[in-house]
């Protein structure tokens, strides 16, 4: 009994064949070849040197000197070219390809020879608001504590310490926030300012001014796409409000105060 597939000649050896010689340079293989390398070829005993002394390819034996009626001509067939050898259909698996990254259902080859998702999602994402008011100086820029996440992919949202989003994929994020401003003691407001800092440093700015007329509540918002290094880059937000007189405060109803980003795909 054999197991595996069945060996299509379970013994073999090289072919010899004979040549009746004339005063030519053409003859005919009884096997076809796919060039002088694949026979060694000897006339009066002597091997002849390949591609120098003739040439071969299918059954067409050509030598560079003709040969006469009483030579000796015969070759020895090192290979036989029958077909080119294809691996069978389904035979190859991903272990057998050595592209680089993640191979498995949800990831395609690409043609740099390296595996990437199919479509995507905008993943990490995290979205967040303020649950109660937050108080914050009058004119002074105030981180904002965005302390309930309404969701977070990767928990890349820090939202009972430092409050800022850093995510641990590179890549450019769609970042956006809004901001309402309320004041207190009936006093009014004249601008609310709302901003983007990335690593400690403003990044982006948007002030809404009311001049025309005193408010009690103005609203902001901020929105910006950010490149971020995967590794140290953080986001804050941080906002500030101008008021007539008494306390400021950054208004939590219905979620007026959010912070949301998420990673565009590319």
């Amino acid at each position: 009994m054999y197991l595996g597939n069945q060996p299509a000649l379970a013994y073999t050896s090289f072919a010899k064949q004979d040549f009746t010689t004339s005063a030519t340079t053409s003859y005919t293989l009884d096997y076809p070849v796919a060039n002088a390398n694949e026979i060694a070829l000897f006339i009066n005993f002597v091997r002849q040197e390949p591609t120098t002394a003739y040439s071969a390819t299918g059954t067409s034996l050509t030598l560079t000197s003709a040969t006469s009626a009483s030579d000796d001509m015969y070759c020895v067939f090192l290979g036989k070219a029958l077909q080119t050898v294809n691996p069978p259909a389904g035979s190859v698996g991903l272990s057998q390809l050595s592209a680089t990254g993640t191979k498995d259902a949800t990831t395609f080859l690409r043609g740099d020879n390296t595996f990437a998702s199919a479509g995507g999602t905008n993943t990490p994402a995290f979205e967040a608001y303020l649950s109660a008011d937050q108080t914050v100086t009058d004119n002074v820029a105030t981180k904002v504590q965005f302390d309930t996440e309404v969701f977070d992919t990767d928990g890349y949202y820090d939202n009972s310490t430092n409050y800022r989003f850093t995510p641990l994929i590179a890549g450019k994020y769609f970042v956006y926030a809004g901001a309402s401003g309320e004041s207190a003691n009936s006093s009014y407001l004249t601008h609310i300012n709302i901003e983007i800092y990335k690593n400690g440093t403003p990044y982006k700015f948007i002030q809404n001014d009311f001049r025309t007329s005193y408010a009690f509540i103005i609203t902001s918002q901020v929105d910006a796409i950010i490149d971020m290094n995967g590794t140290t880059d953080y986001l804050e937000i941080y906002g500030a409000m101008d008021v007539t007189s008494g306390t400021p405060k950054l208004d939590s109803a219905t979620k007026n105060t959010y912070f949301g980003a998420y990673k565009i795909i590319e």
